[in-house]
């Protein structure tokens, strides 16, 4: 009999420990418990004991992880708001919940509608090319080495979609959108749909005058704000729909800091039969009601301690920057104050590369990601040249100013080789232990 060959694009090794654990384990509830040992070896290690500097993570406050596990999580809600249009009776108090979440999100975000039944922030982007493209229509994305994202990418909702993807021309020094060579462009292809939507992002985009450029045809823009949307709800970022975008995605679990989820955003009355259509039925059914009632309080949270928090995060993320930047490690942006998000893009090239220095940094207990940067050709995407830092979590647990300086020697010392791992690592747990407390989320 022939041998098929097992494909896995997962880490083999992984696999095959998991595999021979099971296999091992005495009874199914033993191997069962093997996930609430991981689970729980993650919330000791990631969850106390290290510095946690990725830029697409939050922390959740207290009340927002115990609605994550509430029993409404295992019941079904089908269709819009109000008993007529679900497809189960019994929905009533799931109503108010639901109810409650959305207008808080208008209130927080200061928009007319809003959704958010989207469990993934993709499915954002899916929507949005669901509701405003054809397969076959042109848009114009970011590649990923100057910031774009797989959503937006042939590798994604897009290509999902059947879009022709075109490149939005970007200035790699001012580190935002080239638009005189867009405006060139653009107008060459006229594309249904432009996108700007960056994983590295650090300033804003001329959102008004592209606009403008598109709207000759009628063109829209669409504002994948999955990093900023914290920002652009506290007032720090651009607001994108008062400069012309049609439609704001975000993940809730960013900057945001409520679960990981996605949110959509809109003015334009005559955009929601639309999206409201393509999120349920066609991508969103039963959308985990416990999330939806976690995202309400972030909600919640939000209006009432964002302006602080965001503003904190951008301070940390400059002072961090310039931390680092002043200890040799070169920081983009730096020639416009590095940065004016929760984002640091650090280049470390001569220093081993980006998927190098992340691992060294991570075995002392500094977490960060590898990320490409504009001199990085696609193909690097393994192993780039760069770095992307945040300080959405260290601002959480209280950190300011003077412990971004800190942690930016920290850092410098792994990245330099200056230090053993184990050495930091002792310094890192004692700065944790000086900060174990959630801030600017309501007492439970």
């Amino acid at each position: 009999m022939e041998t098929i060959q097992r494909l896995e694009v997962h880490d083999e090794k992984v696999l095959n420990w998991a595999r021979e654990l099971i296999e091992q384990s005495p009874s199914a509830r033993m191997a069962g418990q093997e996930v609430v040992n991981a689970v729980r070896r993650n919330e000791i290690w990631r969850g106390d004991e290290c510095l946690n500097l990725l830029a697409p993570e939050a922390p959740t406050s207290p009340i927002v992880r115990k609605l994550l596990s509430a029993e409404v999580g295992t019941r079904a809600a089908e269709g819009h708001i109000g008993s007529l249009q679900r497809w189960f009776a019994g929905t009533q108090y799931i109503d108010e919940i639901e109810a409650l979440c959305m207008e808080l999100l208008k209130k927080a975000f200061n928009v007319n509608y809003a959704d958010h039944r989207l469990i993934a922030s993709m499915i954002g982007n899916l929507t949005v090319y669901g509701t405003l493209t054809e397969p076959g229509d042109t848009v114009m994305t970011m590649s990923q080495p100057v910031g774009g994202h797989s959503s937006n990418r042939s590798d994604g909702p897009a290509g999902i979609r059947g879009l022709k993807i075109e490149d939005i021309p970007f200035d790699s020094h001012e580190l935002t959108v080239d638009l005189d060579a867009f405006a060139e462009k653009a107008k060459a292809i006229q594309p249904k749909l432009v996108t700007l939507g960056a994983s590295m992002t650090l300033f804003p985009f001329p959102i008004r005058e592209m606009a403008d450029i598109v709207s000759e045809w009628g063109g829209k823009i669409y504002f994948d704000g999955a990093h900023q949307l914290g920002l652009i709800g506290a007032g720090y970022f651009q607001d994108p729909l008062k400069e012309g975008a049609a439609v704001i995605t975000g993940s809730a679990g960013k900057t945001f800091s409520g679960p990981q989820s996605g949110i959509i955003l809109w003015d334009d009355p005559d955009l929601t039969q639309g999206i409201t259509d393509t999120i349920f039925p066609a991508l969103a059914a039963t959308h985990q009601v416990n999330r939806v009632a976690a995202l309400a309080v972030s909600a919640a949270e939000f209006i009432e301690f964002g302006k602080e928090y965001m503003g904190q995060i951008i301070k940390n993320a400059k002072a961090l920057a310039k931390g680092l930047n002043d200890r040799g490690i070169s920081v983009l942006g730096e020639h416009k104050g590095y940065t004016e998000t929760h984002q640091v893009i650090a280049k470390v090239g001569e220093f081993g590369g980006g998927y190098e220095v992340a691992n060294r940094l991570a075995e002392a207990n500094i977490i960060v990601n590898k990320n490409l940067i504009p001199t990085d050709r696609p193909e690097d995407w393994d192993k780039p040249s760069g770095l992307r830092i945040g300080t959405i979590e260290a601002t959480r647990l209280g950190m300011k100013e003077k412990d971004m300086d800190y942690i930016a020697e920290l850092i410098s010392k792994i990245v330099k080789n200056e230090d053993q791992p184990t050495n930091v690592k002792k310094k890192v747990l004692d700065l944790r232990r000086d900060f174990n407390t959630f801030h600017y989320c309501f007492e439970e």
